[in-house]
This record gives C-alpha cells, structure tokens and sequence, in this order.
C-alpha cells in the first residue's frame, strides 16, 4: 500500500517515501510518500481555494455529508493508498504501526463516529445555538435579531498530528462543518486515521479541495505553523512553551489530569476505586485526560495500594488479543529509556512503588517494548515524580492537605473533584489552572462533546468583530435622515 500525500484535491507521489513496518515483526505495512515544507508553503497560497470550495454548499448539508463520512468511516469500505479498505483492515494496519492494541483501535474508531454522528449538536452548543449560515457569509442575526459579524482568521487550519493516540483526531473533526479547509501533517506511525477520513469525507461529498494531506519530516510541520493563519499542534511539555502565547497557534501537550479526594468524601475512598483506575488506564494510558496524579489529604498509601492490586497484575498480550490492554512503545529502545528514567524518580525520599511487589514493568521485545501500569506513592507534592507524566498506565498518589491543593497541582487539563464541600467546589470553579472542570466522581477520561476541549474550536478560527448596516438609500438624504437611519 502506498499512501501518497494529497494536496488539495490532487495526488502527489513522491520520489522519497517513508516505510511503514509492523511492530511486532518488521513486516512492510504501507509507504508513505514525503514531501517537504517548501511544497506546503506553496500550496498555501492557494489556501482560499479550499474554503471557498466549502462555501459553495449550505453548512447544514455539509454537516449531513460529515454524517456520511462518520458511518462510512466506522462501517464502510473505502479507497486507501489504491486499494479497498475496510474497518477490519483499518485497525489491523493501525495497530501494526502504532503498538495499540486492535481493541483500543475499535474503541478510538467509535469516538470519531460519534463526533461525526452528532455534529450537528456539538456546533450548535459550541457556537451557543448561532445560525450556522453567519459563519459561511460572515454575518447575519442571531436569536436576539442583533447583526453579528464572525470573521474566519485562516481559509484552512493546520494541524501538526501524533502518532500516541487515535482520539485526538475528534479535536479536528468539526473543522470542515466550520467551512474552514483542512491541511494535515500526518502523525508519522499513524497516518490511518487521517488517510481514512480524508477517503470517508471525499467518498460522502466533501470537495477534495478542501483537504490537504502533507505527510513529511519536521520542514513540514515548521512550514505548517509559519504559514498557516489558524494552526494546531500536539507535542512536548517544550513544545508548548515554544509556542505559549502565540493566538495563531493552539498547543496540545501533556494533560497533567488530576483526581481531587475532598476531605468530605477521602474516607470511603473505596467507592471511586473504579473512576480512579478508569481514569489512569484506559486507552492504555496514551491520552492527556488520563489521570496522573491523585491527591489526598490521607489514606494516600491505602489507595496507591489498592490501585496497585487493581492495575498491577495487567500483563502485556498480542494486539489482536481482545483483552489486551496495554500498547506497545514502537520506537526501539523508548520503552527501556522511560523506565530507567522512572526508576531514577522512584529511587528519592518521599517516593514508594506500590506496583513493585505484582512483577517487572518493563517487559523487552524484539523490535520494541512495553511499561506494565505503574503506582508510585508520594508522602508530599514535593518530589519529582509527582508532577510527571507518561504515555502508558501511570500515576502518582499524592499526600496533601485540602487547602493546598490548588496550590500544588499545577496546571490541569482534566481535574475530577469528588467533594460535596461547597467552598472547596467553589475554590474549583475558580481555579484558572484547570481547563476542564469534574464535580463529582466522573472519570477524567469522560468528555462531554457538547463542551469545548482546551478551548472552543469556534473561538479560534473565527474572531467576533462589529459590523453595522444601514440603508444604503438614506445615506442620499439629508444629513439628519442619514444620521437617524444609522442610528437606528
């Protein structure tokens, strides 16, 4: 299979092309063709092209033909890299190229399907129930007949992808419903879901036009972020603080997620045993809203123990393996650096390993590796480890008293709070260091699609500006009429 990239609507093959192997057995999977950030730079000038091929149709036909590329993503046969497609293929080559198991691979697709299922309630809560066709003209009146004017800040958005997790593509989904284009940088183990998505969206009458797919080195992400008005790039710790403060960029780094045990609810701890483990190892632990850290006042070792017990024993199985849980670390010799590196963290006062008694955590393949779930227990908020994170089943319990709590947890993508204390809830509310915000015992891998995710999608590619209108005909009265036409 070869997986050229795409530029507007056009093919391009190219002479350099990067081999994709399977993980277990160093199998050819797909080429990929790769092109450089001067190819980006050119086809961005033609980047209005892709948006006004949206235009061209009404957004609520737009959202029903995404509708169609949701259900014939998930459950149809498609043309990717020349050849059909189906589900089953699609997540036998992802899971061959990315070490998640297939499982996972299933449950990521049911996500995207779900997004794309109900666009049209995620846009009408994320723009708060503003009529779509304001966006497409760049006015219009909304429900309280006031004129607004949305103003879009990039004919495309550019998006930089990983390869850790399948999820993270819901984040761009909604774009195209926007009437904004799509240029894409493929994550470079997992080109699947773009590549299918981009067939998916084409098949069910999305301009082609609209969608660029620049699979590449790092050029092309460089090329991607200094062109593109709109941007959005996933990445490092470093990452983000290269780009903080940039409008044009929107960064998506480590999560940081965190469960807050209230005073009020820490002593019957073991009735959100299920919420804790959920949140620490679902999708393998690979996503920013899995939960890093817990904090608690007391009964930290019972907890740190008891998820332990729970996640420990977890034992790593062949990808197709329905209950395989956890995922491979593809690159050689990452699995290995990671655990050396937390053993180092583990190995410092205040700092236990509560996973140590159920077996090794780094377990050595052929071509790659895996990190069995680890637990560390923390006497305090001060040792290295407790402001850690990695992309597998990991989490630290941390000992600290409720009313330094937010002082210590830094910043938070995901913070669940299980607490009835009202002051506390409201100390929560408004705690600027956490983006999203659970009352109660919801896993921080629960996401409600019909709230924004690190920031409103809307909000960042369209800028609320003000635009008036007045009778062009009173304007060739007098003064005075003029003056009152305008004004009213």
């Amino acid at each position: 299979m070869h997986l050229t990239a795409f530029r507007f609507g056009k093919p391009y093959e190219s002479l350099e092309r990067n081999q994709l192997v399977h993980f277990l057995t160093g199998e050819p999977v797909a080429e990929v063709s790769q092109v450089g950030g001067a190819i980006v730079g050119r086809d961005l000038r033609k980047a209005a092209q892709a948006r006004q091929a949206l235009l061209k149709f009404d957004p609520e036909e737009i959202v029903e033909r995404l509708q169609t590329a949701g259900n014939l993503y998930a459950l149809g046969t498609v043309e990717v890299g020349g050849v059909p497609q189906t589900p089953d293929d699609f997540v036998r080559q992802q899971s061959a190229t990315t070490g998640l198991p297939e499982s996972l691979c299933r449950a990521n697709m049911k996500k995207n399907l779900f997004v794309l299922s109900n666009m049209d309630r995620m846009l009408d809560a994320l723009s708060r129930g503003l009529p779509p066709e304001i966006l497409w003209k760049g006015y219009g009146t909304e429900h309280r007949d006031v004129v607004v004017s949305y103003q879009a800040q990039s004919p495309v958005l550019g998006l930089v992808l990983p390869s850790n997790s399948p999820g993270v593509h819901t984040l761009w989904l909604p774009v195209v419903a926007l009437g904004v284009g799509l240029l894409l940088k493929p994550g470079g183990q997992e080109p699947w879901t773009p590549y299918r998505m981009a067939a998916a969206m084409i098949e069910a009458g999305i301009p082609a036009e609209a969608i660029g797919l620049y699979p590449g080195p790092t050029d092309v992400g460089s090329a991607i972020m200094a062109n593109c008005g709109r941007s959005m790039i996933f990445g490092s710790a470093k990452t983000v603080e290269q780009y903080r403060g940039n409008p044009a960029v929107q960064v998506h780094g480590p999560g940081f997620s965190k469960i807050l045990l209230g005073d009020d609810c820490v002593d019957h701890w073991e009735d959100y045993l299920d919420v804790m483990a959920e949140s620490i190892a679902a999708n393998s632990g690979r996503g920013c809203i899995n939960c890093s850290a817990i904090y608690a006042s007391r009964h930290t070792r019972e907890i740190a123990d008891a998820l332990a017990e729970r996640l420990g024993p977890h034992e790593v199985k062949p990808p197709d393996d329905p209950e395989a849980t956890l995922a491979a670390f593809t690159i050689p010799g990452a699995a290995k650096a990671i655990w050396e590196q937390i053993e180092g963290l583990l190995d410092k006062p205040g700092v236990s390993h509560a996973t140590a008694a159920h077996g090794p955590r780094f377990v050595e393949g052929e071509r790659c590796g895996w990190l069995r779930p680890v637990i560390a227990h923390c006497s305090s908020p001060d040792p290295e480890i407790a402001r850690a994170e990695y992309m597998f089943p990991f989490a630290s319990v941390i000992e600290c008293p409720q009313a330094a709590m937010l002082d210590r947890i830094g910043p938070t993508l995901v913070g669940t709070a299980i607490t009835a204390d009202e002051a506390f809830r409201q100390s929560l509310i408004n705690a600027t260091h956490i983006d999203r915000l659970n009352l109660g015992p919801l896993p921080t891998i629960k996401l409600d699609w019909l709230q924004p995710h690190e920031g409103n999608i809307i909000d960042f590619l369209y800028r609320s500006r003000a635009l008036q209108l007045a009778d062009i005909n009173a304007a060739s009265g007098s003064p005075l009429t003029a003056g009152a036409a305008a004004a009213g």
